[in-house]
């Protein structure tokens, strides 16, 4: 497929260049001569950049030249979403519905087939299995069981964590060769302010491939590039593999293929170059308690910032709380996750947290203003906003043997508090400046010059 596009390598080593010149290095202070200070990482080391999803910020996500080309720039780790496909194999893509990330539209104008399998069955409401109170969320949500008596009625609908994405295509209704064959990984997160001229030109990798790429740009640059691969919405992928017959009623097959395949390369080792990453708990529990050795890592998500107060907002069911913690009925968000309890209750499975940036750092638009300057209503935005002092979760967590990897940074101005001035090295070098062990970046090239730098203000 590749010999009918562009040249991959080609491509990665013109768009390297182009990257280069993007670098920041930030206004850090140099050390005085002798004078080095400590890192405040938990283990004293570098804090790490983690190329999410690649280097999205230039390339297409989760693509071939998306890992080459972060490789390439310094990232330490290549990260993945992983779903099973309908013949149970491990791809990378970072939502199940296709239209977000791939060409399927596009595809599907033009192929009858492709076109039949979009998913047009509505959801169904359910009623929360907890007593519900003014903080605890909605009453029911939707699910994609609109069939209690047949668990295949999953692969009708398309309702991924109680979120509706009908008239979509599902990941899960295409082999690996389909998916190959017939789509290519597109940008997603800032789409309209990054290329585009190579969307749809690349394929859908599987896992295995991914780390074939992080094995061989460990040898070409000497430095062991690791893989960080999440097992992306376990409840449902489970649901739709079981359906598919990649597993029994009642089993786990997106964590055993993931088990699986750490296995067969070698990597099920606590120092091996891997992190495993979930935002449920009980997929990393189950991992944990069927033989993973690696490094693991709980994701702390929330729904919203309320830029008026500076306060996390946790409301809804898809975001606000791990997804099983609603199958199981329980009714408590991710905040409860940021306490000392919560972290010591993570350390029982887990090495380390992924938190959401205003976790660490808040956000408040001050003084408020809830209209923008012409009198139109205006909804509080990040760019808006300025940075207030840090919580005590780094601390909490070192103190609990956690390591902290935040997600996510991005260049585009959108996404940068208004006192970085839209310089993403300044909001870099905040956290770096207050311990975090390692940063989520769709632009891993920002990150290792700005980390440089922050280096450079210690005396390193």
């Amino acid at each position: 497929m590749f010999d009918k596009l562009v040249n991959t390598r080609t491509v990665s080593c013109s768009i390297a260049i182009a990257a280069l010149a993007m670098l920041l290095g930030g206004p850090a202070k140099p050390a005085a001569a002798g004078d080095i200070k400590p890192l405040l990482t938990l283990d004293g080391q570098p804090p790490l950049v983690l190329g999410h999803r690649g280097l999205p910020g230039l390339m297409p996500e989760e693509t071939l030249p998306s890992y080459d080309m972060a490789a390439a720039l310094g990232t330490d780790a290549l990260e993945e979403d992983l779903h099973l496909t309908k013949d149970c194999i491990l791809v990378a893509r970072h939502n199940p519905w296709l239209s977000d990330n791939t060409n399927v539209a596009e595809f599907a104008a033009r192929n009858p087939a492709v076109a039949a399998r979009k998913r047009t069955v509505p959801g169904v409401l359910v009623k929360a299995s907890w007593a519900t109170t003014p903080g605890s969320g909605p009453a029911e949500y939707l699910t994609d069981l609109t069939d209690p008596a047949d668990p295949k009625s999953v692969l009708k609908s398309l309702v991924v964590d109680g979120e509706d994405h009908t008239n979509d295509w599902s990941i899960t209704d295409f082999t690996l060769a389909e998916l190959k064959a017939w789509f290519g990984g597109t940008t997603y997160d800032a789409a309209k302010e990054r290329p585009a001229e190579f969307n749809g030109k690349f394929p859908i990798l599987s896992f295995q491939e991914i780390i074939d790429i992080a094995k061989a740009k460990s040898q070409a640059t000497g430095r062991p590039i690791a893989t960080y691969p999440e097992t992306k919405n376990p409840t449902w992928n489970n649901e739709q593999a079981i359906a598919n017959g990649c597993g029994a009623p009642g089993s786990h097959p997106l964590e055993d293929a993931l088990i699986a395949i750490i296995e067969k390369n070698r990597l099920n080792t606590k120092d091996a170059p891997i992190y495993v990453q979930s935002f449920e708990p009980s997929t990393l529990k189950y991992l944990r308690a069927h033989g993973l050795k690696t490094k693991v890592v709980q994701l702390i998500d929330a729904y919203d910032v309320d830029f008026k107060t500076g306060g996390i907002v946790y409301d809804e069911i898809t975001d606000s709380r791990p997804y099983d913690w609603t199958v199981a009925g329980d009714s408590r968000w991710f905040s409860a996750m940021l306490t000392p309890a919560g972290l010591a209750e993570i350390k029982t499975y887990a090495d380390g947290i992924g938190p959401w940036k205003p976790q660490i750092v808040p956000l408040e638009i001050v003084p408020w203003q809830d209209k923008t300057a012409d009198g139109k209503p205006f909804v509080g935005a990040t760019s808006m906003a300025t940075t207030q002092p840090a919580t005590s979760l780094v601390a909490d967590a070192h103190k609990a043997g956690l390591f902290v990897h935040v997600f996510t940074f991005r260049n585009e101005r959108k996404y940068l508090a208004a006192d970085y001035r839209g310089d993403p090295a300044q909001e870099y070098l905040k956290f770096f400046r207050l311990g975090v062990d390692g940063v989520f970046t769709d632009f891993a090239p920002t990150a290792v010059t700005a980390r440089n730098a922050y280096l450079r203000e210690l005396g390193r």
